[in-house]
């Protein structure tokens, strides 16, 4: 049986944030997909993400699945590459994991474009390019 697990784990608190909260904040909300024909989930635990997604993001079908999946070929290598070479830089809370993608699984729907939304997310919360 195959798995696969995205785990994007991120900074719960602002970058910028120096004081001594704790690492998790109250209203952190992961975000998962549970599909159990496809047996993939993915997991964001982002503060706002779950507003972001309700609120700015465009509706699912808005595009199709095969935009989610190209566009997600250019944002997989250029968070992986972001991850490899930010451990120790400003954004090294922001780019903790890679994100193992395979782009000749066919991963549903939802999950490409929580994924795309992620990185679309990134980039409006944090000011940065991703590619």
């Amino acid at each position: 049986m195959k798995k696969l697990l995205f785990l994007l784990i991120l900074s719960l608190l602002v970058i910028q944030c120096k004081t001594s909260k704790p690492a998790v904040a109250v209203d952190t909300k992961p975000v998962t997909i549970d599909n159990d024909s496809l047996e993939y989930d993915i997991i964001i635990i982002d503060i706002g993400f779950d507003n972001y997604l309700h609120t700015i993001a465009k509706p699912m079908n808005f595009y199709s699945q095969d935009y989610y999946e190209q566009k997600n070929r250019f944002y997989v290598p250029a968070w992986n590459h972001r991850v490899r070479t930010s451990r120790a830089g400003k954004w090294s809370q922001v780019f903790e994991n890679e994100i193992d993608y395979d782009y000749k699984i066919n991963y549903g729907l939802e999950l490409n474009y929580k994924l795309y939304n992620y990185f679309k997310f990134v980039e409006y919360k944090y000011r940065i390019k991703l590619y």
